[in-house]
């Protein structure tokens, strides 16, 4: 089942424990570090691709060092770069993170190249033949926002394609804007934050009656430790957290959106295929990194 990521390509450069930045040029010992391919498109293609999927990626990446080894790193973890786009003199996006020891991740980020994406960076020919397709970062690769790309969208889920939409910032400007792809898609999976700035409410389930009138399929919000909330025309579900030893929750959301995609190309219910998401992100927190702690779909099932 083909699935093709658009949008946000990351390096995530991560260290933990870190409860404290030093001064001057102290050097503080930690655990671990490692370098990760994530972002809303990279970090969830991998994860599709160990839940049992085939995964092509579009978006852009710099030429540079870090663009080297994230084209590496997809690669190796089975995902299909060729029709990534690189930038010449362009920076990959990058973040560093330290993650606190409760799993905290406040972030140092470049933006790079994820800025200039645009709907001549896609290959609809690709779109049109996928199973399913997911936007992952709408809101910072703005140049997407084009009535090309609306139309392709529409004509593709008119003939049984699934889109899926998940957000990066929580810039009100740039997650308004967002808002804008709501009628084109089929599932939108904002974070709690993400659904009160683009709505300008204070209640999460009205926001997300709000976004499920501009026009998707569904709405799921993810609350964290509170698990995340189903909305749909047929009414609201709660779809509980599963209790895991929480290391880092870099990438629960790309999981999350990942597992609940899977479930809906293996014919299950919006509320289980986010049981399914659930799972993953659950899983995925054991570790450190977005692509932590999941490794196929058969064992993140077993958490259910």
């Amino acid at each position: 089942m083909t699935v093709v990521t658009v949008g946000v390509h990351i390096v995530d450069i991560l260290a933990r424990p870190v409860d404290h930045i030093p001064e001057g040029q102290d050097t503080v010992l930690v655990d671990q570090i490692r370098l990760t391919a994530a972002g809303a498109a990279a970090g969830t293609a991998v994860d599709l691709v160990k839940l049992g999927n085939d995964v092509v990626t579009m978006g852009a990446i710099g030429d540079d060092e870090l663009g080297d080894f994230l084209l590496a790193v997809l690669a190796k973890r089975g995902v299909d770069t060729s029709r990534l786009v690189r930038r010449a003199g362009e920076q990959t996006a990058a973040s560093i993170l330290p993650i606190r020891p409760d799993g905290g991740r406040p972030s140092f980020h470049v933006p790079g190249a994820n800025l200039s994406v645009t709907y001549a960076d896609l290959d609809p020919d690709v779109l049109r033949g996928a199973r399913a397709i997911h936007l992952g970062g709408t809101d910072v690769t703005f140049g997407l926002g084009d009535p090309a790309f609306f139309a392709l969208l529409d004509e593709v889920r008119a003939s049984g394609v699934i889109v899926t939409m998940d957000l990066l910032s929580e810039m009100p400007d740039l997650l308004g804007m967002a808002r804008a792809f709501l009628p084109h898609v089929d599932y939108v999976l904002p974070n709690e934050s993400q659904a009160l700035l683009m709505t300008g409410g204070s209640d999460v389930r009205a926001a997300a009656r709000a976004l499920l009138a501009d026009g998707p399929r569904g709405v799921l919000v993810t609350l964290g430790e509170a698990g995340s909330l189903v909305v749909t025309p047929d009414g609201t579900t709660e779809v509980p957290a599963i209790k895991t030893e929480v290391s880092d929750t870099t990438g629960c959301g790309d999981a999350y959106c990942a597992g609940f995609l899977t479930g809906l190309l293996h014919g299950r219910d919006v509320p289980t295929a986010a049981r399914w998401g659930t799972a993953a992100a659950a899983r995925v927190a054991t570790g450190l990194g977005s692509d932590a702690g999941l490794t196929d779909l058969e064992s993140t099932l077993s958490l259910l």
